[in-house]
């Protein structure tokens, strides 16, 4: 507990507790402390992390499930049913897509990451899921076109110049791509609204995050896109969500 205080970790205590209890003797209790003192990130020194009260395998390199994102699956169970397809773009770890099926029994999940080390961790949280290795949409089969009821993106939003102020865990150790949201960090939001209306059936909803001060211009985007946009804000969890809806006479579009 001291090693970690020093270091700087602020639940020095909490986490002491959790790596005592991961390490099976004192050798290992000792590699795994070394480890989050260098900077590792808690979750991927034990190699879980708990979300939406569920234990999602987290690996090495591998974007870690924020408590914020928690807010992104409320907003999403309240749209999806059994039977309805829901894809979980941008999975990471597949969190997002684990805690939707535990919430919604029977919905038709398919999840997808364009880092092959993302893929692998989702197959292990979603060892009966099609997780699918791409580029946003490009990762989908076409049998998805124009039937997707939910669609939930945990796309990268940071500005480019703001990664080097994000804390040593996150800039040193998830990858970059993670976190990179380009100039004014909506860059991928605006490719996946962009191709947003084609996969979502008509009804379907496209959910995906931003910060506060982002919220305004990521509204605009999903509204030109001809989608119905609307904010959900959590300000306890210091999140934001925008949801984006094809309405019945939006036109599924081309790309």
């Amino acid at each position: 507990m001291r090693r970690l205080r020093g270091a700087g970790c602020v639940f020095a205590e909490d986490e002491a507790r959790l790596l005592v209890s991961a390490a099976r003797d004192a050798a290992e209790l000792a590699a795994l402390v070394d480890r989050r003192v260098a900077g590792a990130p808690l979750e991927q020194v034990l190699g879980w992390a708990e979300f939406c009260g569920l234990r999602i395998a987290v690996a090495p390199g591998v974007f870690v499930p924020r408590r914020r994102t928690e807010l992104m699956v409320r907003a999403a169970v309240t749209l999806a049913d059994s039977g309805s397809v829901v894809v979980d773009l941008c999975c990471g770890t597949g969190a997002v897509g684990a805690a939707l099926a535990a919430a919604v029994p029977g919905i038709d999940l398919h999840a997808t990451d364009v880092d092959a080390a993302a893929v692998a961790c989702a197959r292990r949280n979603l060892p009966l899921v099609p997780v699918h290795e791409g580029d946003l949409f490009a990762a989908l089969p076409d049998e998805l076109v124009g039937r997707i009821a939910v669609l939930t993106a945990n796309v990268p939003y940071v500005p480019t110049a703001a990664i080097a102020l994000m804390p040593p865990e996150a800039r040193d150790h998830e990858p970059r791509p993670a976190l990179d949201g380009g100039g004014d960090g909506l860059d991928l939001v605006r490719r996946l609204v962009d191709g947003a209306a084609r996969w979502l059936a008509p009804g379907g909803a496209l959910l995906f995050e931003c910060s506060e001060e982002q919220a305004g211009t990521a509204v605009d985007v999903v509204s030109v896109a001809g989608l119905a946009a609307r904010l959900v804000v959590d300000e306890d969890l210091g999140a934001t969500v925008v949801v984006g809806t094809r309405g019945p006479d939006v036109p599924a579009g081309t790309r």
